[in-house]
């Protein structure tokens, strides 16, 4: 039961116009990453740091796990024991985005290897890397204590024999070219999702599996823009495009469009502000001064040189002191006290 490359499989309806014009958007992003990864390598390598850190905490906090900001950059660069399990979680991921990013060309889509994802990303605990062995359906809860089952996920008994399908039929489609290989990369991840094969984790996988397979097809984007930090920045999009395309799955007669829209939306937006971080003009020169600059163009708010510090691994801080210095000389930001606690905020002239 592998709903969505099932119909592929039987003959694709009429892509929506969107759809495709999605698809062409994508294929000329694919050309300027070769040319970003020929003019811009130092940048690219910063952006990579600085992604490994937002995908690691916003993947987890997806799921409601979070740490304290002061311990991201030793939990994602540093060998330091972690101190709780949520910390574990963290680690856990980035180990896993890792494996991924060092790897992606030999990590076949099968079984074995996403029980290896699961089991790297959820850690030291009893079930790791084992589908799970009870019935669970996707159970949504109101800050005032209701619940409703949002989705009901394939039986325990029955989810070795889907998964075994969904590897199967994902080869096929590849190699057999029922549609585009991004198409069917979304709608894997559609079929992963409703199938729900693990008691925990299965989000985190799924976002695992978008960015190994993104980089097997060429989209390379995920590894300078974090595709999990544009996800959660679009939460609440993605459970109602994932419900959207949930409904009537069981039965082969769900619409995938509305999920696969989403996928395509998040790698647009990335190789968007890709483009933007290295082909900006204005600013200060410099892959690490590009880093601090999307930093405080996320804040909302105040902030610490402190926390930019944090949010900025491998960047000095006199480096960030000098860009705060340049920003805040042409106007862009401004210095709401003295000394080295004092807090910085945006102006009007930022953006």
């Amino acid at each position: 039961m592998t709903r969505t490359l099932e119909r592929f499989q039987n003959g694709l309806e009429t892509v929506p116009a969107d759809v495709a014009w999605y698809l062409s958007d994508l294929g000329k992003s694919l050309g300027k990453q070769q040319l970003f990864a020929a003019q811009a390598p130092q940048k690219l390598k910063a952006l990579k740091e600085h992604a490994l850190v937002e995908s690691a905490v916003s993947s987890n906090r997806i799921e409601g796990i979070e740490v304290n900001d002061r311990r991201v950059g030793t939990l994602v660069f540093g060998r330091a024991a972690t101190t709780n399990r949520d910390e574990e979680e963290v680690r856990g991921y980035r180990l896993a985005l890792d494996w991924i990013h060092s790897d992606a060309s030999n990590i076949e889509c099968d079984e074995d290897n996403i029980r290896r994802l699961h089991s790297i990303a959820r850690g030291d605990i009893w079930d790791s890397g084992q589908f799970k062995e009870k019935d669970g359906d996707i159970v949504e809860r109101y800050p005032n204590g209701e619940t409703r089952i949002r989705f009901k996920t394939v039986l325990a008994q029955d989810t070795p024999a889907c998964m075994r399908s969904l590897f199967d039929l994902w080869s096929r489609c590849i190699r057999e070219k029922w549609v585009a290989e991004i198409v069917a990369m979304a709608a894997y991840n559609l079929d992963f999702l409703c199938i729900h094969p693990f008691r925990d984790g299965n989000g985190r996988v799924s976002r695992l599996l978008l960015l190994l397979q993104s980089y097997r097809l060429g989209y390379e984007v995920g590894r300078y823009i974090s595709l999990e930090r544009i996800i959660e920045q679009n939460k609440d999009r993605y459970y109602e495009t994932l419900e959207r395309s949930s409904v009537g799955w069981h039965d082969g007669k769900h619409d995938p469009w509305p999920y696969i829209r989403y996928v395509f939306f998040i790698l647009k937006e990335a190789y968007r502000e890709l483009e933007e971080r290295l082909g900006a003009i204005g600013e200060p020169k410099g892959a690490k001064t590009s880093a601090v600059l999307s930093v405080i163009g996320r804040e909302q708010g105040t902030f610490s040189v402190a926390k930019l510090r944090e949010q900025c691994p491998g960047v000095s801080l006199d480096m960030i002191r000098r860009v705060l210095k340049d920003l805040q000389a042409v106007g862009r930001v401004e210095c709401l006290g003295r000394g080295p606690a004092s807090r910085w905020r945006k102006t009007d002239r930022f953006d």
